[in-house]
């Protein structure tokens, strides 16, 4: 579920590839070697956190770090892949069951308790959990995803506070990213060159002038696209391949605008099959925009290999420039998500708008659960959302369990606290 990237919006803590949505580790896979040493994900240590970078403690020792507390553990072995929210007595959840099976579990808050709900009988077949979006303020859309890339249109279904009932003409073919400004303005990435808009009434398809990864939506008529382009400038073949660059477009109303973007490459002597790409496109509340990417390569060909690179722009005027790099832990993460103090960043860290870079703390399972009290556990959240109309952040994932000869996943849900 995704709605406005900015204020009060949500985000996925991972990147979408045209044609299919990607999990919430894509960014950690592109991203590994500059993450080497900062790790990706939450950390293993016995009491579950880690010290925050800077800025965590007022005079006396009073932690200020933000904590994820559980606000539902499921009695199955699996995670959760996303959560979306009407209000506080309305909310939905999505997981999925370590049982071999496609099946996905659907779960409804009322403002009382989590209850297991039936998939709706108007959702169409789905290969993997369906996804939920944020349609406006009225409505969630639940859609399917599976593995074939045809072209005919998989039933789609609303979620109007009451009931569940078709969307009318969802769009054809395996659906991405999707972005909606509002419930007459939506777009929607249905291939790595093609991207569908929604006005109300009917889907119109458009063509994006490069291989697109993310879209963000700033505004009506004011969209962006990133990926990765093949000619042109900085694609000079090397080892008789092009060396891929990062590419952006911009929607203005009327058509897809290819705009210049920085390139990046090796010196010389140039790595097996380089490519730099842009992964990521984020609209702050501001209406700024950043991007994020990577010049990487192929990874044990060579002995003496180059240090990747992580490529952070942001939009100044009618041009791109370098992000000034955040400080510690915050220097390789990307984010998923903007509230009135800062950014949310993947791997449960969080940038606040005075530059202070804090781990996002959690509590560690019960041992009810089959965790064991020195039993290593990393969280891992697919999904963050902003319950509409409030100061509330819940999260979406799994707690990962090592420990000897049971290891698991345990599907939760959090609830950010905040120091006082």
């Amino acid at each position: 579920m995704r709605g406005a990237s900015g204020a009060g919006g949500t985000g996925r803590a991972g990147g979408v590839m045209g044609g299919g949505r990607r999990p919430r580790a894509l960014a950690c896979a592109v991203l590994a070697v500059l993450l080497t040493a900062a790790g990706c994900g939450t950390e293993a240590e016995p009491d579950g956190s880690r010290a925050t970078d800077s800025g965590t403690a007022r005079p006396g020792g009073e932690d200020t770090s933000p904590r994820w507390e559980f606000e539902h553990i499921a009695d199955f072995s699996g995670g959760f892949t996303d959560i979306a929210a009407l209000g506080e007595d309305d909310v939905w959840a999505v997981g999925t069951e370590n049982n071999g099976r496609s099946n996905a579990h659907l779960l409804h808050y009322d403002g009382e308790r989590w209850q297991r709900e039936p998939l709706p009988d108007a959702l169409g077949d789905t290969d993997y959990p369906p996804v939920l979006e944020e349609i406006g303020d009225d409505a969630l859309w639940l859609r399917p995803q599976t593995y074939a890339a045809g072209d005919g249109a998989a039933p789609w279904v609303r979620w109007d506070g009451t009931r569940w009932s078709a969307v009318p003409n969802p769009p054809p073919g395996n659906v991405g990213d999707l972005e909606a400004v509002g419930p007459r303005d939506i777009w929607a990435l249905t291939g790595e060159r093609t991207a569908v808009h929604f006005d109300g009434s009917r889907w119109t398809t458009t063509r994006l002038p490069h291989r697109t990864a993310d879209l963000a939506a700033v505004g009506p008529d004011d969209v962006w696209a990133v990926g990765s382009r093949s000619t042109g400038p900085g694609t000079e073949q090397v080892h008789g391949e092009p060396y891929d660059q990062p590419a952006s477009a911009h929607w203005d109303g009327t058509s897809w605008r290819q705009v210049e973007t920085p390139q990046a490459r090796f010196d010389e002597p140039v790595p097996p099959e380089p490519g730099a790409s842009l992964i990521k496109v984020f609209a702050l509340a501001d209406g700024e925009v950043r991007a994020y990417g990577s010049n990487t390569f192929n990874h044990g060909e060579v002995e003496d290999e180059p240090q990747e690179e992580f490529i952070r722009l942001r939009r100044e005027g009618s041009r791109w420039v370098d992000q000034e790099e955040a400080p510690g832990g915050c220097a390789y993460r990307i984010p998923v998500a903007q509230d009135d103090e800062g950014l949310f960043l993947d791997g449960n860290w969080f940038l606040d708008d005075g530059g202070r870079c804090l781990k996002i703390r959690r509590d560690r399972l019960p041992v009810s659960t089959g965790a064991r009290k020195g039993s290593g556990q990393m969280l891992w959240l697919e999904e963050v959302h902003r319950v509409p109309g409030t100061d509330t952040w819940l999260g979406a994932g799994k707690v990962e369990v090592t420990q000897s000869g049971d290891p698991f996943g345990a599907p939760v849900l959090v609830r950010l606290k905040r120091a006082a």
